[in-house]
């Protein structure tokens, strides 16, 4: 009866106080008034227990404290959390706590609470707290429910000394948890879909900023360090309303879902932000308004904890005795130690509303790969709302410089960001500021993803590949920082962003002062951050035109490097695991082959010479077998395309598999290719053998799971096909094994060879993949008849699901479309496909009726649900 009526009385508080959470209660009210409902059916059913165990005298205080501890211990629960009790006990009361404990953990839940219980002795929680951080940050938070009161005040002043005598090792092993734990669940502020508790700034960095204040300065609340020095008045406001944003946001995840859930996915962004009433303005979504607000509380969080952290840390007297006897002095007053800059106090006092001294530190920080001081760092955080409106040129000068070496770069323009002064130089960041990029592709903010696209770009100083060669060998390195700072700062707005971010690039030259030179790279490569990018992964660069068209676009070899190094990093930035083999493969082979043209390095030969001279080198592969009649007129008839694309060596391959068919045989061969992580698929057969042969194909790499990267279609003489497709096998993080490899073979053959055989579609799960939100950008299907004079290309960019791969090609081949070439994109759920097509006579399609009628239909099979 005591469970049952327990149980009623969770399920109608429980609805009780989600009516006060929908009709505006504020975050820590009904999170204290969650522990409140807990205390009452908890207390209930402990005393129960008692009761029916005869441990009546166990209430009285005999040897036994139920004590809360955690979120539930500090009044902070949500409404479907874990309750975290412990069991205190005396020496004596072993068996009867154990049998209690095992009551209590039976009632609570069946009760309907999920309990995280333990039974200690005084002795037993202070040895675990000692060797645990996680127990140990947990107890910081103990409150007594009933029992022993004596037993519970000698646990708290046992844990008080041991807190002390052991205060900096364990404030290390806190950290080092909470960096453990940022690793696996966000170690950036500014996520697409953030952990609200554990990704950088969420409520764990609020308990943190808690514990810190505990374990150094013997604080129960952040506010006590107010009177204490520690933290000042505003920044513990801004600490309590990002707590109560981020109660309130937790509360409302857990209550819309019904079950416990902390992870803020964009469906559930769409839905908070109408709650919250925000509406569309300026180009931007209310989702993306909605995502800036949580974006700015968890951003003062998380400078915050780390500010209180550096803090609290105990500075080695050694080191800073070393400094100031030992440390280099540099104009300004500043000294430069082993590991630090420190600002002397005369030098304290010129950084006071002094932006181009300021400036002059930072340089000085990236000039010898030292940190800021704390204190220092602290001063000029203080110091930059009173700074005056106006830049002056030293101080542009200086951050001019700065952008001029790598090392510490990127450190610096995130702590020049966290503080406000990076907007000073280019005021664009305050807009850009926690602005979501609310797609699929990017994980990170615009100014998230712009500083890490700067990063990216400093660690190719280690790169041993051409992407390294390039980064090392320019002179002047700052118009490539620079442009990866501000390339997509022109999001946001009503207009395309490459166009804002264009006046962006103009408006930031001219404010920094650099030359014409320097401006027009840095109007180019903002301007035209994305043409790269979309030759090489959503064109054909086997096609010549195409290289040309691009190396007359970029126009210099300087421009092309610098190009070449920022489509790199920009792609790094995108999120992890975005960069592949595979792509800077295909990078770096379209800016080799545009720097023939640009830098005049060519064969030397005609075309028809060189075409010729490919052929011969196939012809000696091949030795006697070469005279063969079938493989004499393949080698004649084989396509430019092919033959300026593909290793000699591979061509001898595809032959030799191409003149071993029997009349109506499909052969498969598959291909490890270690320097890109993929696999290589060729299929070789005849066009009499089946009817579709492509999207067939697609649908049997499709039903495996693979990933298709890229596919090449080649008709050669005499009706033969040879098919080619680049993959990656999610199933194996290196070469998958050779049973694997002969089963997906096998599949491509019976894909050809048996009639009426249709795909099966397995679901594949990736990381952060979520159903298209309401607000998402719709699907594109467009047409492009100008770029190809061979071909007309389809591209589409849409969500993707099971199957879709197979459905598009296999309308394709339904409309009567040959497929020449395919570029198959996927960025967790949203891919973007690019198909070379031709009509059935091997034309481009130039009916304007045809058109219409290939997007209509594309459009209809994209947006059926699920076969």
């Amino acid at each position: 009866p005591q469970v049952q009526a327990a149980r009623q009385r969770l399920a109608e508080g429980h609805d009780e106080l989600c009516r006060r959470h929908r009709a505006g209660a504020g975050g820590r009210e009904i999170s204290e008034a969650i522990a409140d409902l807990r205390d009452e059916v908890v207390l209930a059913l402990y005393g129960a227990a008692l009761e029916s165990l005869g441990l009546d005298d166990l209430a009285r205080g005999d040897g036994v404290a139920l004590v809360a501890h955690g979120g539930y211990g500090r009044r902070e629960a949500a409404p479907y959390s874990d309750v975290d009790v412990m069991v205190l006990r005396g020496p004596s009361a072993e068996a009867r706590s154990a049998a209690l404990a095992e009551r209590l953990l039976c009632d609570v839940f069946d009760a309907g609470l999920d309990l995280g219980h333990s039974v200690r002795t005084v002795e037993e929680a202070c040895a675990l707290a000692r060797r645990d951080a996680t127990i140990a940050s947990s107890l910081l938070e103990s409150r007594l429910l009933d029992g022993d009161r004596e037993l519970f005040e000698r646990f708290c002043g046992r844990f008080r000394r041991l807190v002390r005598r052991h205060a900096p090792a364990l404030l290390g092993a806190i950290e080092k948890a909470r960096v453990q734990e940022r690793l696996q669940y966000g170690e950036t502020v500014y996520l697409s879909e953030p952990h609200i508790k554990k990704s950088r700034g969420g409520l764990r960095d609020v308990h943190l900023i808690r514990w810190i204040a505990a374990v150094r300065w013997g604080a129960r609340q952040p506010g006590e360090l107010v009177p204490l020095g520690v933290l000042s008045a505003d920044d513990a406001r801004r600490l309590e309303a990002a707590a109560e944003f981020l109660l309130w946001l937790r509360n409302e995840l857990h209550f819309a879902a019904g079950k416990p859930g902390d992870v803020l996915s964009r469906a559930d962004q769409v839905r908070i932000a109408e709650i919250r009433g925000c509406a569309p303005a300026d180009g931007m979504l209310p989702v993306e308004q909605f995502m800036r607000e949580y974006f700015r509380h968890t951003g003062e969080v998380s400078h915050l904890a780390a500010w209180l952290l550096a803090k609290a840390r105990a500075v080695p007297r050694r080191t800073k005795l070393w400094t100031a006897l030992f440390g280099r002095r540099v104009p300004g007053g500043l000294l430069v130690g082993p590991t630090e800059i420190l600002a002397t106090r005369p030098a304290l006092r010129r950084l006071r509303g002094n932006l181009s001294a300021i400036m002059h530190l930072v340089e000085l920080a990236s000039l010898y790969d030292k940190q800021i001081a704390v204190p220092t760092w602290e001063t000029i955080r203080q110091e930059v709302p009173s700074l005056a409106a106006e830049i002056p040129p030293e101080a542009c000068r200086h951050f001019t410089m700065l952008l001029e070496h790598p090392g510490r770069l990127g450190e610096l323009l995130r702590r020049l960001h966290e503080v406000g002064l990076l907007q000073r130089f280019i005021p664009e960041f305050a807009h850009a500021r926690g602005l979501l990029q609310f797609n699929q592709y990017h994980k990170y903010t615009v100014d998230e993803h712009c500083l890490r696209a700067v990063e990216q770009a400093e660690d190719l100083v280690a790169d041993s590949g051409p992407l390294g060669r390039v980064y090392r060998a320019m002179a002047q390195k700052r118009v490539l920082h620079l442009a990866l700072l501000i390339h997509d700062l022109g999001k946001g707005y009503p207009e395309d962003h490459s166009e804002v971010g264009r006046r962006i690039a103009r408006d930031t030259a001219r404010r920094l002062g650099l030359d014409d030179d320097e401006a027009d790279h840095l109007e180019f490569l903002v301007h035209k951050h994305l043409l790269m990018n979309h030759v090489a992964l959503r064109r054909d660069t086997s096609d010549e035109q195409t290289i040309v068209r691009f190396a007359a676009e970029v126009g210099s070899p300087e421009r092309l490097q610098m190009l070449f190094v920022f489509t790199a990093a920009d792609l790094s930035a995108v999120g992890p695991d975005t960069w592949t083999g595979w792509k800077a493969e295909v990078l770096a082979d379209l800016f080799h082959r545009a720097m023939q043209h640009l830098a005049g390095e060519s064969p030397g030969t005609s075309r028809r010479d060189y075409l010729e001279g490919r052929r011969h080198a196939v012809r000696d592969l091949l030795g006697p077998d070469a005279q063969a009649p079938k493989l004499a007129v393949q080698i004649e008839a084989l396509p430019a395309a092919y033959l300026t694309t593909t290793d000699p060596v591979q061509i001898a391959d595809d032959l030799r598999l191409l003149a071993a068919l029997a009349p109506g045989e499909v052969k498969a061969q598959a291909r490890y290719q270690r320097d890109s992580g993929t696999v290589q698929f060729t299929v070789g057969t005849s066009e009499d053998v089946a009817p579709g042969i492509f999207h067939k194909l697609t649908g049997a790499l499709s039903g495996h799971g693979l990933e298709i990267l890229s596919a090449q279609i080649y008709t050669l003489a005499e009706r033969m096909v040879l098919d080619r497709f680049w993959v990656y096998d999610r199933d194996y993080s290196g070469e998958p094994p050779p049973c694997r490899l002969e089963e997906i073979r096998r599949s491509l053959v019976e894909a050809l060879t048996t009639e009426g055989k249709r795909p099966r579609f397995r679901r594949v799960w990736r990381a952060g993949a979520t159903h298209p939100p309401a607000a998402a950008a719709p699907t594109r299907v467009h047409i492009d008849n100008h770029t190809s004079d061979r071909y007309t290309i389809i591209d589409i960019v849409t969500f993707d699901r099971r199957g879709l791969l197979y459905a598009i090609t296999r309308t394709l081949f339904e409309l009567g479309y040959s497929v020449w070439r395919a570029k198959i994109g996927t960025y967790l759920d949203q891919v973007v496909d690019v198909f070379y097509v031709t009509d059935p006579s091997g034309a481009k399609v130039e009916s304007a009726h045809h058109l219409h009628e290939t997007r209509r239909r594309l459009l209809e099979v994209i947006e059926q649900p699920e076969e």
